[in-house]
C-alpha cells in the first residue's frame, strides 16, 4: 500500500512558556502544503525501513515510520513489513516532513489489517512519536497548543492565495532553536489574529524563532527579506527554519532566490 505524506508550514509560532518537564508550551497554526514524500508498505519476512532520495542521517531503522509500526505491533498482531520511503520533503527546514511520515504509516497500517482505529486512537499513537506528527492524521489546518500536541480546529483558508517556500542550504537543528529562544506571552492570541485576512498578518503574526535563527543565520533572514521586495503580502519562517513561505496575491517567478535555494511555487 502506497500514500504520499504532504508537509506542513507554522501560520505563526509563539513560544509562550517554558514547561516543568523541560518541554515549551506555544501555538502555531499547521497548515498543510503540497510538498510530499511517498511512504509504501509490504509484506516481508522481517520488519525493516528503507529510505530513499534525499539522505537522512542515521540508522533507518530508528526512523519514526520504523517506530511507528512498532508501536502498533505492541498492540496487535500484524505480519512483517518492508517499509519504503522516498524522501522528498527537505530535512531541518521546518516541514515536518518525518512526522508526516509516520503518521500517514499509521494510516497505512489501520487501513491494510483493517484494525478499526479511530482518529483518536491514530493520533494517540502519533503523540508518542513527536508533538506535531498528530496533526498529520486528519492533516487539515488546526490551532494547535500546549506543546503543540493539542488543536482545535481552524478555518484558516489560503486557497485563492499563490504560495511561495524557499528553502535554503541550512539545517537547523530543532533542539538549537529551543536553546535560543526565549518565552514570552503575546499581548493578543494567534487563534485571534489568524481568522483576520493575510493583509493584516506583517507584524501581528510572528515566529519567536525568528530573532535567535536570524541572528545565526542571516541568509534566512535575507530571503524573508527578498520576498517581501518581491512584492509578498506576508513571509514567515516556517517552525524553527530553515524554510520560508510568503504568501503572494498573484503567481511570481523568483529567478534571483532559485540560485542558491530550493523553490517550490504554488504549494
Amino acid at each position: 500500500m502506497l500514500s504520499f505524506p504532504n508537509a506542513k508550514i507554522n501560520l505563526g509560532l509563539n513560544i509562550t512558556e517554558k514547561r516543568a518537564d523541560g518541554y515549551h508550551n506555544l501555538e502555531t497554526v499547521f497548515y498543510p502544503i503540497q510538498i510530499k514524500d511517498a511512504v509504501e508498505i509490504v509484506d516481508a519476512t522481517e520488519t525493516s525501513c528503507k529510505i530513499h532520495g534525499i539522505d537522512i542521517p542515521g540508522d533507518a531503522n530508528d526512523n519514526l515510520c520504523f517506530k511507528a509500526y512498532q508501536l502498533i505491533r505492541n498492540d496487535y498482531t500484524i505480519p512483517e513489513q518492508q517499509i519504503n520511503l522516498l524522501k522528498n520533503i527537505p530535512v531541518g527546514a521546518g516541514l515536518g516532513g518525518g512526522s508526516a511520515d509516520c503518521a500517514f504509516v499509521i494510516k497505512l497500517i489501520n487501513e491494510k489489517f483493517n484494525l478499526g482505529l479511530s482518529v483518536n486512537q491514530m493520533e494517540g499513537y502519533a503523540r508518542k512519536l513527536g508533538a506535531d506528527c498528530a496533526f498529520f492524521i486528519e492533516n487539515k489546518p488546526v490551532y494547535a497548543f500546549n506543546k503543540g500536541d493539542e488543536f482545535e480546529k481552524c478555518e484558516v483558508d489560503l486557497s485563492g492565495w499563490f504560495i511561495v517556500l524557499v528553502k535554503p542550504p541550512i539545517h537547523v537543528s530543532t533542539a538549537d532553536a529551543y536553546a535560543l529562544v526565549k518565552p514570552l506571552k503575546p499581548l493578543q492570541s494567534l487563534k485571534e489574529i489568524i481568522h483576520l485576512s493575510p493583509t493584516t498578518w506583517k507584524n501581528k503574526v510572528i515566529n519567536d524563532f525568528e530573532p535567535s535563527v536570524f541572528a545565526k543565520y542571516p541568509q534566512i533572514h535575507q530571503i524573508k527579506t527578498s520576498l517581501y521586495d518581491a512584492g509578498a503580502t506576508f513571509a514567515l519562517m516556517s517552525g524553527s527554519g530553515s524554510s520560508v513561505f510568503a504568501i503572494f496575491n498573484e503567481p511570481v517567478k523568483l529567478p534571483e532566490l532559485e540560485k542558491n535555494n530550493l523553490v517550490y511555487y504554488n504549494i
